[in-house]
């Protein structure tokens, strides 16, 4: 997608990665990034979070619960810069197409509004892996709790604030599974979300032989674009390499549609290369 983050900017899996220091996990910092098409909140959003030492060291001891302890896919900071920028490039792709979001509709805001929810709600949606994988988007909400009451203000007055804080506390919970977002927002945070699923996700534990479908079908997944759609307001295509990509779809993308709200406005495509890559040479149960 021309707007979002690669996953070359993923970590490494040089042989001293999980035995770095803190220091030098900040070192290697992800900045932050989204095009903010003349959103001065937005750009002011990610000025602060940027600034903010407390919520990257957040997202570090997310990873290293998700990746370095459970040989689980990628849920820091790299992941969460990827999901915002989808949610925010969805969410413009509906405005064009004339849908409007939640907080427009119920409140009188405005779409910028809207873009400061989805953005701050994708990159606090999984800071409970923190704490644990189980009930992580529980955990999330508290942590979320005082973030937002640390970031809104510098943003909007008191009332706007509360309100928006609301709405990305429910933007995060409804990303879990069964979630039922009420909202646009919420159903676009959970759809950016499940559409991360491109093979460098999967990459570190792949190689460290951590093999399962998700794995696997993660790692046929060479790339998820999104475009304005000819029949519904967005086309998302997923190039795989691998037919076995297709459980990526079927099973977790399938999951995250239903009762997300957009199934009206989303249309999803998959492309396989003209010759499939084999993803195993052996495997012993």
């Amino acid at each position: 997608m021309s707007d979002s983050v690669s996953r070359s900017d993923a970590t490494s899996t040089d042989a001293d990665e999980f035995r770095r220091g803190i220091d030098d996990r900040f070192e290697r910092r992800v900045v932050m990034n989204v095009p903010d098409r003349q959103n001065p909140t937005l750009h002011r959003l990610i000025e602060i979070v940027n600034a903010d030492e407390d919520l990257y060291g957040l997202w570090v001891t997310a990873n290293v619960n998700a990746m370095e302890r459970m040989g689980m896919t990628d849920h820091g900071p790299v992941h969460v810069k990827i999901v915002m920028n989808l949610a925010v490039r969805m969410l413009r792709l509906l405005l064009e197409a004339g849908v409007r979001p939640a907080v427009v509709t119920d409140y009188e805001l405005t779409s910028n509004d809207a873009e400061v929810v989805v953005a701050l709600a994708a990159l606090l949606h999984d800071v409970g892996m923190s704490i644990h994988r189980v009930d992580h988007e529980a955990f999330s909400l508290f942590i979320a709790q005082g973030k937002l009451q640390e970031i809104l203000p510098q943003l909007y007055d008191a009332r706007r604030s509360t309100i928006l804080r609301a709405e990305v506390l429910h933007a995060i919970i409804s990303h879990r599974s069964g979630g039922r977002p009420l909202t646009l927002e919420a159903g676009i945070v959970r759809i950016a979300d499940a559409l991360d699923m491109a093979k460098g996700r999967s990459r570190i534990s792949v190689e460290q032989g951590s093999l399962s479908i998700h794995s696997v079908s993660a790692a046929a997944i060479e790339g998820v674009t999104l475009e304005r759609g000819q029949e519904r307001a967005i086309s998302v295509v997923v190039n795989m390499s691998n037919s076995a990509g297709l459980f990526q779809l079927d099973q977790l993308l399938r999951e995250k549609l239903k009762g997300s709200g957009l199934e009206p406005h989303l249309e999803v495509r998959a492309r396989l290369g003209q010759e499939e890559k084999p993803l195993l040479t052996d495997f012993v149960l």
